[in-house]
């Protein structure tokens, strides 16, 4: 593969998860809107909240399926589009039953989506044979800081949902469609041949694949307590105002950005594993810091510390499934991806149980302890860069950009 059609591929592919970060965003920050206009009830609410990841874990399985007839870029190049024109459905229909189809596309389409772009990052890390992983993630996090601002841009200006999600969309579908021309299903670097040549008969084990698929289940875990509690937390526990208590997941947000921004440098000098372990214990200490905040601007601090540690994992935890599969990657990807969605569904109403049942800092500790469990399985995070000598990754092609 040239080094033009590798720089095109890389960022054609970082428009990708922008424009996914942008899109979500859009969709889970106007949830009480999107309530209102279907007059859904608050007991009906969470079976349609639910029903996204779940679709979303089917999505991933048949994903799974289908790149063994097609390449990856062609399963984003057409899922994109679908789950850009499912958000504009949530917003135009009127009837219930409209907005359940427009989330059932939605979430099927979200679950090959997010499973053939990051097949097609671990592919492209493995042919530039450093870390670039964790850059394609931090495009998602400034996707979802800018639409987060969009949400809020058209809440305070009271403006209908189709009128705040048309202008995007008309923006964003066809910037995803030009940029899919250039997507780069890289094949394997030589010197993985040896490699690939004795492993292609050999199925992913899920046995060995499981510590993975724990860590990214319990990061997800974390980051779904932040995006779900940390507002009511900073205010009925902590006694923020409620305009204080919507400071809490944009600090999050952006401290996720900066994390992801430099982390693949941290992964070039000091290897996954380190960088892995650093940000468990970030990420456990944060919770730790909000679980005993006697102040506000104390849960700020650790919201914030959250960012920074929880940052890594993820896109860590893609890419060492495909060191631990070279031959395999995208079925790896595609099984551990479910996971992303199992800890979604999982994290929020266990918090909510444990905060009912005990005490809402007490809960705090639930996802601390999870995230810290990482460090248990921070090992298999460097699977196969080792024979590069000291846990780095080797460049195998010329550097380009």
């Amino acid at each position: 593969m040239t080094d033009a059609r590798l720089r095109h591929g890389r960022l054609s592919l970082a428009l990708s998860f922008f424009v996914q970060g942008v899109t979500f965003a859009l969709l889970v920050t106007r949830i009480p809107a999107i309530q209102d206009r279907y007059g859904i009830s608050d007991a009906l609410l969470p079976a349609f909240l639910a029903a996204v990841p779940v679709l979303a874990g089917v999505g991933s399985v048949v994903t799974e399926k289908l790149v063994a007839r097609v390449r990856p870029g062609a399963v984003l190049r057409w899922a994109q589009p679908v789950v850009l024109l499912a958000l504009l459905g949530a917003a135009a229909g009127g009837e219930v039953w409209q907005l359940g189809l427009a989330l059932a596309a939605f979430g099927l389409s979200v679950g090959a989506l997010d499973a053939s772009m990051n097949m097609l990052g671990v592919s492209l890390q493995r042919a530039y044979g450093r870390s670039i992983m964790l850059g394609f993630h931090a495009a998602y996090s400034l996707g979802g800081i800018a639409g987060a601002s969009l949400a809020w841009a058209g809440a305070h200006w009271d403006l209908p949902l189709l009128v705040s999600y048309l202008p995007v969309v008309a923006v964003l579908l066809p910037a995803a469609l030009i940029g899919s021309r250039w997507y780069a299903d890289a094949d394997t670097g030589p010197a993985e041949a040896g490699d690939s040549a004795g492993a292609a008969s050999k199925p992913v084990d899920f046995r060995l694949l499981l510590p993975l698929c724990l860590v990214m289940a319990f990061a997800y875990i974390g980051d779904s307590t932040v995006s779900n509690w940390s507002a009511k937390y900073l205010q009925d526990v902590l006694g923020g105002s409620e305009e204080l208590a919507t400071v809490p997941y944009n600090v999050y947000m952006v401290t996720t950005l900066l994390g992801r921004a430099v982390g693949d440098l941290g992964v070039r000098r000091f290897g996954p594993v380190a960088v892995v372990r650093c940000g468990s214990l970030l990420a456990g200490a944060g919770f730790a810091v909000v679980a005993v905040a006697s102040a506000a601007w104390m849960g700020i601090l650790g919201f914030a510390m959250l960012g920074l540690g929880l940052c890594v994992i993820v896109p860590g935890t893609f890419a060492a499934a495909g060191r631990l599969f070279p031959a395999a990657s995208d079925t790896a990807v595609a099984r551990l991806n479910i996971f992303n969605y199992v800890g979604f569904l999982i994290g929020s109403p266990l918090v909510g149980a444990v905060g009912d049942l005990w005490s809402y800092r007490g809960a705090m500790l639930v996802p601390m302890v999870m995230v810290l469990v990482t460090l248990v399985y921070a090992r298999s995070f460097g699977e196969r860069q080792d024979r590069y000598g000291g846990g780095h990754e080797r460049p195998r092609t010329v550097d380009v950009g």
